[in-house]
């Protein structure tokens, strides 16, 4: 399995309707975050709803860091559903949703 094959699953799993919405978003994938090693995903940039028009947007960036979803998660069906979890967990916060509804959604 390629780790990179199973993001771009993720991202073409996701509906059509949510899919439209994505702007000027790259995803990036890197091995870990140094500061944090332990770190599945980040999501950096302006979520949609906290926007105003005529801002400046730069491009948001969601990475996905293959080192530890890998540790922590060592069987290929399990790597395979942590990654899903973690590209959907990313961009959800693109699009405003914080950490306590994501937890109530089961992707805490």
């Amino acid at each position: 399995m390629a780790f990179e094959d199973e993001v771009r699953r993720a991202l073409d799993e996701i509906p059509p309707e949510l899919a439209k919405g994505l702007r000027n978003v790259a995803i990036l994938i890197e091995d870990e975050r140094p500061d944090s090693p332990g770190l599945l995903g980040l999501y950096h940039g302006v979520p949609l709803p906290e926007r105003r028009s005529g801002d400046p947007i730069q491009p948001d960036v969601i990475t996905i860091y293959r080192e530890p979803l890998e540790r922590l998660y060592p069987e290929p069906d399990e790597l395979r559903a942590q990654i899903r979890v973690t590209v959907l967990h990313e961009l959800a916060h693109y699009f405003g949703i914080g950490e306590e509804r994501l937890g109530e959604l089961g992707y805490g």
